[in-house]
């Protein structure tokens, strides 16, 4: 779909990013493999680059964290090998030998600029669990309140399946509600979204503006470039879509051109601006929506989907039309909508069978179906973060 029929997207400029950009003091950037390697392993000379455009931004007195890939890439270079490895076991060591290495040029390139840098590895599970997310969180203030520069990874070594965030684009949004930021930035190998693939249609447009992550402009990621790390264009397109549910101003712009970050935060037409939602998502309900695994789906009439969207009301079970999964009290479930769209997550106060057994039912009647009443809402609104604009 070109931008001209899509009222979510435009190739102009003057969309207010240099108000958003101007008032960013916490700024979480990703770095793709795709930018930081080469044909010979790990590109130094944009290491260098990196380096200088953020250390030019702290200078400014903004906080910035990095997420980094590449340990992979680098470990493949140390062991002289010709192709990614594919089995599990084998890529979890070679990321094991890069990272040290990824690290060391990092701290080198820093050094340059008089900057300090700390390694954090983290996998899902260090994001899950309550207090172990806020301990990340206050780790990851105190290193920035120190003027040093956190550089996350994904712990590929010991990760497995359930543990993973599943790339790099999905942590750094997290680590972006984690910390409340004032901005995601997402540096790739392309300078931004295209209404298609401009190596192939010579009328392609960079989109300067995406005002809201639709179908359409989910379709354009799909089959757009920059492929070449592990997520793609459409897993950005997803982690942005995630940030700004949460009311973060996002950017995808090229990591190859020196002084991109620099020009961005100057409020230059620099890669494709994602408008965050009006207000701020609570950095509680980012760890319910976006940290947490669904256990199960709640689906909703449309007057408890319009209840729990628009008017911020709790769930009651009356509005509730089918339940699936296996849940037990507390836990995470994901919120439909008549259409099966998901519109909010939410930690259920009851196991699924009693939702099954309560559901479209009164309040009123929870005690008499099942023989006493701890809760009226299966979800609370204190423990439920709409995810839809």
């Amino acid at each position: 779909m070109s931008a001209k029929t899509n009222a979510n997207v435009t190739c102009q400029a003057g969309d207010g990013r240099t108000d958003f950009l101007s008032r960013a003091s916490v700024c979480v950037v990703k770095v793709g493999s795709g930018v930081l390697t080469g044909p010979d392993g790990l590109n130094l000379e944009v290491i260098a680059s990196l380096a200088r455009d953020i250390a030019a931004l702290m200078e400014d007195g903004r906080q910035v964290i990095l997420v980094s890939s590449g340990a992979v890439a680098s470990g493949m270079r140390k062991l002289g090998l010709a192709k990614k490895p594919s089995l599990v076991r084998e890529k979890q060591a070679t990321a094991a030998v890069g990272q040290g290495a990824l690290i060391r040029q990092y701290e080198k390139a820093f050094e340059t600029h008089g900057r300090k840098v700390a390694q954090i590895l983290l996998t899902r599970y260090d994001l899950v669990r309550r207090v172990h997310y806020l301990n990340a969180r206050n780790t990851l203030k105190t290193l920035l309140s120190w003027g040093i520069l956190p550089i996350i990874n994904e712990n590929d070594t010991v990760a497995v399946d359930e543990l993973k965030f599943g790339d790099n684009d999905n942590l750094s949004a997290m680590i972006a509600h984690l910390l409340d930021a004032d901005l995601w930035v997402n540096l790739t190998d392309i300078d931004g979204l295209y209404t298609a693939d401009p190596r192939v249609n010579k009328h392609a447009k960079r989109l300067e503006t995406v005002a809201n992550v639709d179908r359409s402009v989910e379709d354009m990621a799909d089959a757009a470039p920059g492929a070449v790390n592990t997520g793609g264009m459409a897993s950005k397109v997803a982690a942005a879509k995630k940030v700004t549910q949460a009311g973060i101003p996002a950017v995808i712009a090229s990591g190859k051109n020196p002084g991109t970050l620099p020009a961005l935060l100057a409020g230059e037409s620099v890669g494709t601006f994602f408008v965050p939602r009006a207000g701020r998502m609570k950095s509680r309900k980012c760890w319910i929506a976006y940290a947490l695994k669904p256990k199960g789906e709640l689906f909703l009439d449309a007057g408890a989907a319009d209840a729990v969207t628009k008017k911020g009301k709790s769930l009651l079970p009356i509005g509730i039309v089918a339940v699936s999964g296996d849940f037990k009290e507390g836990d995470p479930v994901e919120i439909k909508d008549p259409s099966g769209e998901t519109i909010a997550v939410g930690l259920s106060s009851f196991p699924a069978d009693d939702v099954r057994a309560i559901m479209g039912k009164p309040s009123r009647e929870i005690a008499r179906i099942l023989g006493e009443k701890l809760h009226d809402e299966v979800v609370h609104r204190d423990n439920l973060a709409v995810t839809c604009i």
